[in-house]
Formats: structure tokens, sequence, C-alpha cells
């Protein structure tokens, strides 16, 4: 059994998004049947709309950052009641039987977790969709409580750009006392500052912007470090014992691979894509390691979503109608947006 929904999606790499009817499954006895009221833009969105990942299968329904309140649960639900503000991410099912699964890694499942969009349907066939839309079915273990002091709009983008930059941060101990570089101010970068930030260490944001100055202040930087001034970098060389990179393009590693002290790590959030050769004995020359980290597990998301209802951390973020999505993207792609867009679902309601 399904239900016909409202929409924006896209039916090909080339064409803009538009109004859809969609299907959603029935709740059945173990799922959570939510009414969205908000949902964030993440560039990952614009890539599997536009097929730049090569993997798109059309209808494109994008949205994985998506906050609203329970309608209705089935009866093996215990977590969640009727009215409860909660999320959903990245991840809608997974196998929950292989060893990634068993440890809270649902992300690197070994029979591939099924994702909010773009993945294969296990229920209704097909392809799943996303949260550019006015409902959502989810199984109650891929859904999470989102706090209720916290801003709805602000709490969207934590369901993405929040766990990116939350899990290496966690992942690897960053706490008090750690020099902790932030490589990039933009969706993920800007999270990465306010968690370091709140996290009781260090934070440096390094960009080639001289003009990002003032705003990586403001979101909790003690530093900011131009990578483009040989000799600030030169300075600060060997000194740093975490750097959280989300620059999104491949680029050149070595210059903030030199500021890594004995035994620290870079981590990589970014750069889905090659990167430019760097040079081995920077590497060697002091145990340093490169990393990558992929979202969350859903136990590690709800921990950061508590983190920030004990912290009052939301993503700056502009507020936008279901109709000016196609603009949107656009502005994402010039980088012209302080930090995340986020969709008023009630604008595709009305």
């Amino acid at each position: 059994m399904s239900q016909t929904v409202k929409a924006y999606g896209t039916k090909g790499a080339d064409k803009p998004l538009q109004e859809l009817d969609i299907k959603r499954r029935e709740p059945n006895d173990e799922d959570v049947h939510i009414e969205i009221t908000y949902c964030g833009v993440c560039h990952s969105d614009i890539h599997t709309a536009r097929n730049e990942w090569h993997n798109s299968t059309y209808p494109v329904v994008p949205g994985h950052e998506i906050i609203g309140r329970v309608r209705e649960v089935g009866s093996k639900v215990s977590r969640f009641k009727v009215g409860d503000l909660v999320g959903v991410g990245c991840m809608v099912d997974s196998c929950q039987e292989c060893n990634p699964c068993k440890q809270d890694l649902e992300q690197f499942c070994e029979k591939g977790c099924t994702f909010t969009y773009n993945s294969p349907d296990p229920h209704l066939g097909g392809q799943t969709y996303g949260g550019y839309s006015t409902h959502v079915v989810v199984k109650e273990e891929f859904v999470l409580k989102v706090p209720e002091n916290i801003d709805e709009k602000g709490a969207a983008p934590l369901l993405c750009a929040g766990i990116t930059t939350w899990s290496p941060l966690s992942h690897w101990k960053v706490g008090k006392g750690d020099k902790v570089g932030v490589v990039g101010l933009g969706g993920l970068g800007h999270m990465g500052i306010k968690f370091a930030s709140a996290l009781g260490a260090h934070v440096v944001m390094i960009t080639r912007s001289p003009d990002k100055a003032g705003d990586a202040h403001s979101l909790g930087a003690d530093e900011v470090l131009l990578s483009t001034d040989e000799k600030a970098m030169q300075a600060q060389a060997n000194s740093f014992d975490f750097i959280l990179n989300t620059i999104p393009v491949g680029h050149e590693m070595d210059p903030y691979i030199s500021l890594l002290k004995i035994d620290a790590t870079m981590v990589l959030v970014g750069a889905v894509e090659p990167l430019k050769p760097f040079h081995g004995g920077n590497i060697i020359m002091g145990r340093k390691r490169i990393a990558g980290s992929l979202i969350g597990g859903i136990a590690e998301t709800q921990e950061m979503l508590d983190f920030c209802g004990e912290h009052n951390i939301v993503s700056d973020i502009e507020l936008i109608k279901m109709q000016d999505i196609n603009e949107a993207y656009e502005r994402v792609v010039a980088s012209d947006v302080k930090y995340r867009f986020v969709i008023d679902m009630q604008s595709l309601k009305d």
C-alpha cells in the first residue's frame, strides 16, 4: 500500500526541479510517519540532481536534512509519539546485521546502507525519495530525536553538515588543549568551528580569503590563518593536533600537511574526488596521518544532536521557499550563502 504526497524533484540532469507527486509507503508496525517542516539544502543534493556523480536514477527528489513532527507511529514503535520533534539524516535503512551496523556505523554497512534518496527502495521498489516533500515514512531505528530547545530551522543542516563535522572531531577525541585547524569556511566549515570551539579546542580557521576573518571569529575561531601567506603558514608549521579539511574539490595537500604535529591527523570530509599528488616525505617525516570520514552512524548523530541541545548549537541558515530551489542551487554553486539554505516546507503545502 502507498500514499501520494507532494514533492519537488527533477526528471533529468539538465532539467530544473519542479513539483512532482511521489509515492510513500503506508506506515508499518515499525515505522514513523513524519510531516516535514524544514529540509536543508546540501551540495550533495545538487550533485545528485545533476548526475555529477554519474549514479542518479530519475526522477530524483533530494533532501537528507529533514526536520519534522511525528504524525503517526506503528504499533511496535517505542521511542516516539505523535507530535515529537524529529529528524532524518542521510540514511533510512541498513542491514543491521553486519559488523559495521552492529558497531553503530550504519554508514559503512557492508551490504550498503539505504540512503534517504537515490537508493534502491526495499519497500516500494524503484528508488528512495528525499525530504523535498511534505511527508516521509522511516523505520524507527533511523529517526532521531531533536531537542525542543534549539531552533527547528537551524537544526535541519545538523543532519548532514553537522554530523559530517562532528563525527571526526568526536572519533579523534578533540577537546580542551588541542589546537584544531578548520580548512574552508562554508556549510561544513562553519559547523566545524562551532563544534571544535564548544569542545574546548583552540580553533584556527584556515582560509584563502581575508574577508572571512570576521565571520570566523564570530563563529568561535580563536585565530585566522591565511593559507596564501607563506610566512604565516611557516610560522605555524608542525603545531596542529588535528585539522578538519572541508574543501569540496581537489586541491594541494602539502601546505596543510606541513601544519600537523608529529602523529597528528588531517581528516578529509569535503573532497569526494581525486586530490592533487602530495609528497610522501611530508607525512613520513612526522608520522602524520591523512584520513577520511563519512557522515556518522545513528547513535553518533543522536549524540551530536544532544550536544547541540546542551550548547544551543545550530547552523547559520537562510530560509527559502520550495519554489526558490533552482535559484538556491545556483547560489550554492557560487558559494553565495551563509552558510546553509533551509527550505520552509509549508511553502509546498500552501
